[in-house]
């Protein structure tokens, strides 16, 4: 159980974000809509004096000396900037001179796309950024003058952000994540543990923050304690949540090398996939949670599961050399599953299970997805079974080259076969791939998303 105090948060400072009324609709920043069952999560219900009285003292059930959350009920008020301030931006009375100035170009602390894929979250040494990816263009962006933010994570394209500080000079403690409501211009809530905040992930119901070897889920509307689950290290924050109302399916890494824990909430089920040997790198769900891609630090091989059983489905081999696997995305009808590595190779493979019927292979490909299937087998793989592994095995699809050097994320467009890519140098890649002839991508478009805002 969570231990609620009623004491007020320290006095760290708060961003100076004017709403911004052309993020989502009206509607959209007044309340969360449940999709699914149309029910309505609205955040200014938290009655944070509630909550106080009722947690002045610790709940006697709570014995975690690691990392024990608690709420606060109190936060500073919004800034309004002077009329000669930029709109948007913070403002310090007695800036820090180490932070870099706002003309500077800023370090990237964070890169994540949002849901859908729709958008990206950018968090640097001086705030954070939110930027669409089709058509590119950022958004808004929250410039402080007093810190840094390393871990920004969007609840699709509302107003409700989750932020954790970091960098040199965090603009909050780096062991809390704070609930930021972009339309009233304030924090609305706030969880502090006692180790560093690996990473954050949200639904429209629930709050997941990933410590070192740690993972506590709440309640999105009182943020009360429902789950915590032990892990092995977990030092890259590792885990994911499926996005359909109708079930929640989480994953995050088991307490051995090479494990993954599946927590199906709705059937009250947990699952252990001994996925690899070496220890787990990456992984990602689709949004319904039935489909499970996994990689190792050895980034040789990926592997398909279904979530549920546990059942390898199928496996497919980005290289021959060891890689760190960076990102895993399924496309939205789990068709297709693109991989980036420190290799500066994307790959894009061609998956054959059906998220309907796990372990099936599908029985309705069209032509062009015929010949990517072919294409994407060993030419040697008649004489499976007499030579290694290796020379039958599934290769990718298509290939996009990036430079060396720079950590890549990638996820599917919203246009049909196209990927975007981004880079912790600031690069913006859009492009597209040809399932019948495979091969080089086309690249569609580029940018720099570090670049002054009058670039854009």
């Amino acid at each position: 159980m969570a231990t609620l105090s009623t004491f007020p948060s320290p006095p760290w400072p708060n961003p100076n974000p004017n709403p911004n009324p052309n993020f989502v609709t009206q509607e959209e920043q007044s309340i969360l809509l449940d999709s699914q069952n149309d029910s309505a999560i609205s955040f200014r219900s938290i009655d944070y004096q509630s909550i106080g009285s009722h947690g002045d003292e610790p709940d006697d059930h709570d014995h975690d000396q690691n990392a024990n959350p608690n709420i606060y009920k109190a936060f500073p008020a919004p800034y309004d900037p002077p009329p000669h301030e930029p709109h948007g931006h913070g403002r310090n009375e007695h800036p820090n001179p180490n932070i870099p100035k706002p003309h500077d170009p800023p370090t990237l602390l964070h890169l994540s796309f949002n849901q859908d894929q729709g958008c990206f979250a950018v968090g640097t040494d001086c705030g954070f950024r939110i930027f669409n990816c089709d058509p590119f263009r950022e958004i808004f962006r929250r410039d402080f003058d007093d810190g840094g933010i390393s871990g920004v994570e969007m609840l699709f394209r509302c107003n409700i952000l989750a932020l954790v500080g970091g960098g040199p000079h965090p603009h909050y403690p780096p062991s809390k994540v704070m609930i930021w409501d972009d339309h009233q211009g304030r924090c609305i809530g706030e969880l502090s543990f006692r180790s560093d905040v690996r990473s954050v992930r949200l639904r429209r119901d629930r709050i997941v923050v990933v410590l070192e070897q740690k993972v506590y889920v709440y309640n999105f509307t009182d943020l009360k304690l429902l789950h915590q689950i032990e892990t092995i290290s977990n030092p890259k924050g590792l885990c994911s949540v499926s996005q359909l109302a109708a079930s929640l399916v989480l994953v995050c890494p088991g307490l051995q090398k090479g494990q993954v824990r599946v927590e199906h909430y709705a059937s009250k089920r947990t699952k252990f996939i001994m996925a690899h040997d070496s220890r787990i790198a990456c992984f990602a769900l689709t949004p319904d949670g039935q489909l499970l891609a996994t990689a190792s630090s050895k980034g040789t091989l990926v592997r398909v599961f279904n979530s549920i059983d546990g059942t390898l489905l199928q496996e497919v081999r980005r290289g021959a050399d060891r890689a760190e696997i960076y990102s895993l995305a399924f496309s939205s009808t789990a068709q297709w599953l693109a991989v980036s590595s420190d290799k500066g190779t994307v790959h894009i493979f061609n998956l054959k299970v059906n998220p309907g019927s796990p372990g099936i292979e599908k029985s309705r490909y069209a032509s062009d997805s015929n010949l990517a299937v072919t294409q994407s087998s060993s030419s040697l793989s008649f004489i499976k079974g007499v030579l290694p592994k290796y020379f039958s095995s599934e290769w990718s699809v298509a290939q996009f080259r990036l430079p060396e050097g720079s950590h890549y994320i990638v996820a599917f467009g919203h246009q049909k076969n196209t990927v975007v890519i981004l880079g912790m140098d600031g690069s913006f890649y859009r492009c597209q791939f040809d399932p019948a002839i495979g091969g080089e991508m086309t690249q569609l478009e580029y940018h720099n998303f570090l670049k002054p805002e009058e670039a854009f």
